[in-house]
Formats: structure tokens, sequence, C-alpha cells
């Protein structure tokens, strides 16, 4: 089997991407206010945490897009907070012909939406009749499945193409700070991503695109309860600049370890890069034991669970069954292929623990 990794972003464009982001962090912060912890409550004139809102400046500006907003809900909360103001029960929603990530398939469910799939790697046939009646539509940025290769940039150039009037949710999950653009830098209405994801504090999402989307969004969020406060929002955006930087640590040594298992490793059939959801290996075993290598691996010290994939909280390399989506659309595979996160882990660690546990799983 083949992996089609999104492309990322290397060491030197993550340094830039640090640089641009601290460089909007001095637009919009002044007399050592990015010192200060951040406000809470209903300020005036907006009724939100005044550090909440410079925070969104920053992000906004970052992404180039009209408006950001951070919610409640993180990635999940996210996705919810654009379709439950912009799409209505029964609605059609365009989304790719593949399993549908887990959460978002609940919120679909649960609001009464009909999904209309369609093979987002065929986009470029897609037909004017066959968008009729859909209003809506979800992208999801990162892979459904180990065989999309489908361009993000294309499937909105060609569904706009289609019907302008479309509105295109960018699930950029796994993405942000990784891939050189997100969906809302592509042509899509919004882009809804994790901060949890993104080094940040847990239950915080972002959404960056249009202003008339995401402010039909804070219309919702009109109680105390349902903002993000000013000390949250500070707290994520400290935490996300080192993300750009730590990410492509992360893929370079990823791209180290593949290569290296590759080149002749006892026990292993293969191993290739996905993005499955976050950016990791799959190594395909020559026997039917991953899960007494996950078991063994353990015991090494790697991590047998994710937290939030990718959180602050993951510095020891994960070891894990593949994704939901991918069993789904694969089951056989779990039988056989583990998926490998090095997260702050260096080649050497990791490449030590999967020969060990491979050996003792092997016994």
């Amino acid at each position: 089997m083949k992996g089609y990794p999104i492309a990322v972003m290397n060491l030197e464009m993550a340094k830039e991407a640090q640089f641009r982001l601290v460089d909007e962090i001095h637009r919009e912060f002044t007399e050592d206010e990015f010192f200060q912890m951040g406000d809470v409550g209903l300020a005036r004139p907006h009724q939100f945490p005044t550090y909440t809102e410079k925070v969104e400046k920053v992000l906004a500006a970052y992404f180039n897009t009209e408006s950001a907003l951070l919610v409640r809900g993180a990635g999940t909360g996210a996705i919810r907070a654009v379709l439950n103001a912009r799409v209505s029960s029964g609605d059609k929603i365009l989304v790719h012909d593949a399993p549908i990530y887990p959460t978002s398939l609940d919120i679909m469910e649960s609001m009464g939406l009909e999904p209309v799939y369609y093979d987002y790697h065929d986009a470029q046939d897609i037909t004017k009749e066959e968008l009729e009646g859909i209003s809506f539509a979800l992208v999801q940025h990162s892979r459904q499945r180990p065989e999309d290769r489908y361009d993000l940039s294309q499937v909105i150039d060609f569904l706009k193409k289609v019907k302008p009037e479309l509105e295109i949710l960018t699930d950029d999950n796994y993405v942000v700070f990784k891939s050189e653009k997100i969906g809302c830098q592509l042509g899509a209405e919004v882009s809804a991503f994790s901060l949890f994801k993104l080094l940040g504090p847990e239950g915080i999402g972002c959404l960056a695109g249009k202003r008339e989307v995401l402010d039909s969004v804070r219309k919702k969020m009109y109680s105390g309860g349902s903002k993000v406060q000013g000390h949250e929002a500070m707290e994520a955006l400290r935490a996300m600049v080192y993300a750009p930087v730590a990410f492509a640590i992360q893929a370079e040594v990823a791209d180290k370890i593949v290569e290296e298992l590759n080149s002749g490793e006892t026990g292993v059939k293969q191993a290739y890069i996905v993005n499955a959801q976050s950016r990791v290996i799959l190594v395909e075993l020559e026997r039917p034991i991953a899960k007494k290598v996950l078991e063994e691996s353990r015991k090494l010290g790697a991590a047998s669970y994710p937290v939030g994939s990718e959180s602050k909280y993951e510095v020891p390399a994960l070891f894990y069954r593949i994704s939901g989506t991918f069993r789904a659309a694969y089951p056989e595979m779990e039988e056989t292929t583990i998926r490998i996160n090095p997260m702050r882990a260096g080649q050497d660690t990791v490449l030590r623990i999967l020969r060990e546990a491979i050996a003792k799983a092997s016994r």
C-alpha cells in the first residue's frame, strides 16, 4: 500500500511561520500587554473579553482572513458551531466519499443533516445538477483513507467554479502549522481546527475565515460561559508560537525513520507516511502481531494512546493502532499495521523501541 501525505513545511519554512506569527503579536500587543494573563467577562463595547479579541485579531492577520473566532469544544466544537449557524436540520451537506471522521458524523446525525457523498478526487467532474439543493460542503484537509490524495486547493476551486455560492467549511485539524496554507487561505469560507492540537489548552477551538460566517457564529455565543476567556486565549497563543518548529522537527524525524525501516528492517514489510489523521508513520509488519507489538512498546515507555493527538502533554512517541477511518476502510490492517508518531522523540529512540517490541512480540 502507498500513502499520499500532505506536503509539510520544512524547518526553514516553519521558522518563518513562527517569525510571522510573532510579528503579528508585535503589531497587536503594545506596552507589555503580552505579559498580561488576560481579562474575563463581557467587556464593552463588543461584550467579549478584550484579550480574546486581541488574540483573534492576531490569528486573522496570520491566516490572512477577514476574521477569527475562538470557541469552546476544541476542533469538534468549532465544526459544530459553524454547522449550527449555517445549516438547518434536513439540509444536505456535501462530503467526501469515505468514512466520515466520527465526531463530525455525530454532529451531522444529531442535527439531522443529509450527507451527500462525492469522491473529491473527481471534483473536476462535478456538475451543477449534482450540487442542486446543496448549499454547504465539508472538506477534510487531512486524509480519511490511505489512498486519499486529493489536493485541497483544487477541490475548493472546482466546487466554487461550478457553484460559487456554495459555502465550504474545511476541517483543518492536524494540518495547521504543518501545511503552508489551510482552507480559509485557499478559498473556503471558513477553517475549523483545535488549539489543543497546537500545544494549547484543553477544549479551545478556532475558526478563521469570512466575517459574515463568523459573525453568525458569534450571535449564537451570546452567554458569558460560551465565550473563551482572555487568559485561555493568551495561553493558546503563547503555546502555538512553538508549534510550527516542533512539527517540522517531528516531520523530519518521521521521514528519517521511514527511510531506515525501508532499507531492510527485520520484521517490517514496509513503512510509509500518511495523514491519519495526524501525520504519522504506518508500519506494516511481516506477521500479524500488531497488537502484541503495541503491548510491548508500552512497556518500553511509548505512549499507548493519544491525548489530543499532538497536544502539549504528548512528549513520548505514540505507538498506536491505525485510525478509526482507516480501520473502517481496511479492517484487516488492524492485525498487521501500527501507527507511530514520534512526537518530541528522536529517530534513535523510536527505532530502539520498535525493534525491541517486534523482537519480544515475535517470541
